[in-house]
């Protein structure tokens, strides 16, 4: 890799992590940073970097491939059957309310037909990463108008695939040929029968049998093998390798290793997403944005009320309350991240020009900046009186027939605390980040949840919040006081055992009110303390 590319990948990186860290602390979403700051450093303002990298190009593009795997690893067929009222009736109604009478007005303003076409379907789609991450924030992801919002970006979601199919036919602003049309239908059926297929056998034979080498490295190894496959099978079948990526995602879901393989897909993911996102910064040409000031002003506020009545009209038509659907209908109006990988995809097929381009790029990041505090407000506009939170149910259990015992940390101590409360008839339930640690205890019949205990999604969902004991067995005493923290809020009553590593956090958690807590510093200097006394008093 060249000297220049390293130098430019080296400041992109820098400047996302300020980035990062600016908008954490305004608390709005990172994506507004990475746009803005590759902004700054495009040719347009200070020309600190070059937006025509080859090689940076591709490191963007292996972000969106990530994006798109880890949104495919996240579809549960169980969830999207759940919600499918909301997914069929409310998305779609949510995007045609959008997307038409966009299409038409940006016709009427002079896009052409295939242009209005893709910038409309642009305009329509929100950001589900956004939303959902707020929603668990607020503890409302599994409220009864949570669920119907999710249900709305999970459409949108499935959407993006054919869209993403589709522009690349619209080329030269020419309508597809029935001929095209068919063979994308035929090679798309054929691949989605291929996915089913490999799900299938991942599931079935292939991850079981990896699963028993408990190798974080080979889960690794074997995803990003997976990941290329079918990613090549696509771009063999005349798809984009968007499109397999997605696909990829969702044949290796639904099974133990899908929140393992998340989680350690997770850091390569959030790194190369900056790098997209700042690197598409960088073709924004400011001058452009800020040649008509108010005319980009107005055309952010039209945006978000149209996308504000379509939203409130779709949750309507799910048998929400008028109130609570314009509440949450704040948080979809916006334009979410994967408009962008559309447009950018546009531009690249030449059905976008780059005033058309630099346009929808300057009103999504109007919108986005807007988002936090839309959606804040939105969310206390709910009918709170209607929509009580249902925390989500571990499976064969129910709210009212929990209340037993919580263990985080599968370790070896975890294993043990948790069949000795099995043994005392007690009702377990464990948490940890590692599908693979929970496994055994899955097929002994135990209730599991796997996952980041410091997230309340991941404790409501082993239901810590009607537990009457929680055992903290984690390694790292930091991590171990935040998943107590959590614990505290959603359950102030009950019990809590601790077992830390040093001496010196046992302090911290006893200020913590827990009712027990002990050291392995301390159990380790007691042991030794006594084997030596002993020893010594054998000597005459």
């Amino acid at each position: 890799m060249p000297l220049d590319t390293i130098v430019d990948l080296l400041s992109i990186l820098a400047a996302g992590l300020a980035a990062a860290l600016i908008c954490r602390w305004l608390g709005i979403s990172a994506i507004v940073g990475y746009l803005v700051i590759g902004t700054l450093l495009g040719d347009s303002v200070l020309a600190w970097v070059g937006g025509d990298n080859h090689q940076i190009d591709l490191l963007a593009e292996a972000g969106v491939f990530l994006l798109l795997f880890s949104i495919g690893l996240e579809f549960s067929l169980d969830d999207l059957w759940q919600l499918r009222r909301q997914l069929l009736v409310g998305g779609s109604l949510q995007m045609a309310l959008v997307a038409l009478p966009s299409g038409l007005i940006l016709h009427t303003l002079g896009f052409s037909p295939a242009a209005s076409m893709v910038l409309a379907a642009a305009i329509a789609l929100s950001s589900t990463v956004l939303v959902f991450n707020a929603l668990a924030e607020f503890g409302e992801s599994s409220s009864p108008h949570g669920k119907r919002t999710i249900g709305i970006l999970l459409f949108q979601d499935l959407a993006l695939v054919p869209l993403l199919l589709l522009v690349p036919m619209l080329t030269d602003g020419k309508a597809p040929e029935w001929q095209e049309v068919f063979f994308l239908m035929g090679s798309s059926l054929l691949f989605v029968g291929l996915i089913f297929v490999s799900r299938k056998i991942l599931n079935g034979w292939v991850i079981p049998g990896l699963a028993s080498y408990r190798s974080p490295d080979i889960v690794i190894l074997f995803t990003l093998v997976a990941l290329g496959g079918i990613t090549i099978m696509a771009h063999a079948l005349g798809l984009p390798g968007a499109v397999g990526a997605f696909a990829a995602g969702l044949a290796l879901g639904g099974n133990r290793w899908s929140a393992q393989i998340d989680a350690l897909v997770l850091p390569f993911r959030e790194t190369f997403a900056a790098v997209f996102f700042v690197s598409l910064g960088l073709l924004v040409d400011a001058k452009i944005v800020l040649a008509s000031p108010v005319m980009l002003l107005l055309m952010i506020l039209a945006v978000i009320a149209l996308k504000a009545i379509a939203a409130s009209i779709a949750l309507r038509v799910t048998k929400l309350s008028w109130q609570s659907s314009f509440g949450m209908a704040l948080g979809l109006a916006h334009i979410g991240e994967f408009a962008f990988v559309l447009a950018k995809l546009g531009r690249n097929s030449e059905v976008l020009t780059e005033a058309a381009y630099q346009q929808i790029i300057a009103i999504g990041l109007g919108t986005l900046i807007l988002t936090p505090f839309l959606l804040r407000w939105g969310l206390k506009q709910v009918a709170t009186g209607e929509d009580l939170v249902q925390a989500p149910s571990a499976p064969g259990m129910t709210r009212d027939s929990f209340d037993g015992a919580v263990v985080i940390g599968v370790g070896p101590i975890g294993k043990q605390i948790a069949s000795f409360l099995e043994t005392q008839g007690v009702n377990v339930t464990l948490i940890d980040r590692s599908p693979i640690n929970l496994y055994p205890f899955e097929q002994l019949g135990f209730h599991t949840a796997a996952g980041d205990a410091t997230q309340p999604e991941i404790l409501r969902a082993a239901h810590a919040h009607d537990a009457r004991l929680v055992v903290l067995c984690v390694p790292d005493d930091q991590i171990a006081q935040q998943i107590l923290t959590q614990v505290r809020r959603l359950n102030p009553e009950a019990q809590v055992v601790v077992r830390c590593r040093y001496q010196s956090s046992v302090a911290v958690f006893r200020k913590a009110q827990v009712q027990f807590v002990v050291s392995e510093e301390q159990q380790a200097y007691e042991s030794m303390v006594g084997f030596l006394s002993g020893l010594f008093a054998e000597e005459p």
